[in-house]
């Protein structure tokens, strides 16, 4: 009766972050410099998809609203749902709370391949390079974490963070190197924006450029669930119900890492979204990753929408969602690492 009553209010939460999500993604494009009321943005979505004809509405509007700001929000929820999943997937494959695609360096590998990407101009050749280098850089750099923080047990928090300081401080004076070669304002401007981190000027062909590889990504990472599950019960439990531990983290690693480099690659490296909203998923439903990983899934892209937001109303001048994720992110690390430190764990 009781795990009845468990399943039931799982399916409520799963429920209620649906409509929620539903709800944060109309507000967030309503809202803006042009105030659109949200009634017309659900028409005016809905006379796009061409579910509703007849309907008399503002063009000017309409084009604010489905080519402006429908894309940037579209974008949030990807990014915000692609990293809230790969920390997920982290946390439990490490069996450490710390684990986040920022904090082990996978963010920073990205990073670099798209800075490289930036140098050599290809991004004006073809937008999908800077997304293949990106992938490129967070594989490499998720592979060398997985080898010094230990890769057949459970990693120390410690171990993994400064295994993830270390590379990250490398990774990034290499990246700080290729930034003195920056001689054209342009490319200043985009490395700025990508180190910070932020939806701003995102449209539809950025929409395009990541969805199909982090919905691909997420969809493989679905069918490791149950693994992830007996992988926290620990090493020898794990191999004693038939799971090989190492290759099964490799596949992980490597799904997550490609789903995180694919969205910062439109987004810039934004930070702390796979740290907390895990966190706070597993506080309301557990450590089951069959339900987990899909509410994580939903709370990173409220989360980032809501982040996006805020960033947009809360100052005159426009917020990077990266300086807002950290703002909120940093001090929450922080409590964690406090916890940890007394031997806490949510696991």
């Amino acid at each position: 009766m009781g795990s009845e009553i468990k399943r039931s209010n799982k399916k409520y939460v799963l429920s209620a972050m649906i409509l929620m999500l539903v709800i944060v993604v109309i507000l967030g494009v309503a809202v803006g410099d042009v105030y659109v009321p949200f009634f017309n943005v659900v028409r005016i979505i809905l006379k796009r998809w061409g579910l509703i004809k007849g309907t008399q509405i503002s063009s000017a509007h309409e084009a604010i609203i489905f080519a402006v700001r429908f894309p940037r929000v579209v974008t949030a929820v990807l990014v915000g749902g692609a990293l809230a999943v790969s920390g997920t997937v982290m946390q439990g494959m490490f069996r450490n709370p710390m684990a986040d695609p920022g904090l082990i360096g996978v963010s920073s590998g990205a990073s670099l391949g798209a800075v490289t990407a930036i140098a050599l101009g290809l991004t004006v050749r073809n937008l999908y390079f800077m997304p293949v280098l990106a992938a490129i850089g967070s594989l490499t750099v998720a592979f060398v974490i997985y080898i010094l923080a230990g890769a057949n047990k459970k990693v120390p928090v410690l171990t993994l963070i400064l295994a993830g300081i270390a590379v990250s401080t490398f990774i990034s004076s290499i990246t700080s190197m290729i930034l003195l070669s920056f001689n054209q304002q342009n490319q200043i401007r985009e490395f700025l924006f990508w180190s910070v981190g932020g939806l701003n000027d995102r449209r539809w062909e950025h929409v395009k450029l990541i969805i199909l590889p982090i919905m691909i990504g997420i969809f493989v990472l679905m069918f490791f669930l149950k693994d992830l599950n007996i992988l926290l019960l620990g090493e020898e439990e794990a191999q004693s119900l038939g799971l090989n531990p190492v290759k099964t983290r490799r596949i992980l690693l490597v799904f997550s890492s490609i789903v995180t480099a694919t969205a910062i690659s439109v987004s810039g490296n934004i930070s702390f979204v796979g740290l907390i909203v895990p966190h706070i998923m597993r506080l309301i439903v557990g450590p089951d990753h069959r339900v987990l990983l899909p509410v994580s899934l939903l709370g990173g892209s409220i989360f980032l929408v809501l982040c996006d937001l805020l960033g947009r109303v809360i100052l005159p001048v426009e917020i990077n969602v990266g300086i807002i994720t950290s703002l909120v992110g940093a001090p929450y690390f922080l409590y964690l690492l406090g916890r940890a430190r007394k031997g806490g764990s949510t696991f």
